[in-house]
């Protein structure tokens, strides 16, 4: 899918946000190996400790139907400044994809591609584990 394409659908997850405590509205797009789109969006919690990530929930959705190999994500925020998965979303990502996995992200002046690779560096892998 094209990057625009994914950015328009993260950025109608924005609009199902729940964040009445940060009024920090995000969404994200993740697209499986075989192009279906899951969509997530940040849900609140007072304590926010318990709260969802908008790229949590939809890498959840898409690992509950069944898939575990993903393309790419896109991520957008109701103030269209840029913002990229966190370090924990990042490291759930990295779960399932490669250091070339696509993050698009979603400013005022277009879409910013990145790896995850280059969002997370030296990652800690299953082989770590070990």
């Amino acid at each position: 899918m094209e990057d625009t394409a994914l950015l328009a659908v993260a950025r109608q997850a924005v609009e199902t946000s729940y964040a009445p405590y940060s009024e920090y509205y995000v969404g994200a797009a993740i697209e499986t190996g075989d192009g279906t789109v899951f969509t997530g969006c940040n849900v609140e919690n007072a304590n926010y400790s318990n709260s969802v990530h908008a790229e949590e929930l939809a890498l959840s959705k898409a690992v509950e139907a069944g898939h575990h190999e993903f393309e790419q994500v896109a991520v957008s925020s109701d103030r269209r400044d840029g913002v990229t998965p966190c370090g924990m979303c990042r490291q759930s990502l990295s779960e399932f994809c490669d250091d070339d996995f696509r993050i698009v992200c979603e400013a005022d002046a277009g879409p910013t591609t990145y790896t995850l690779g280059e969002l997370l560096p030296n990652t800690i892998t299953g082989e770590h584990l070990e």
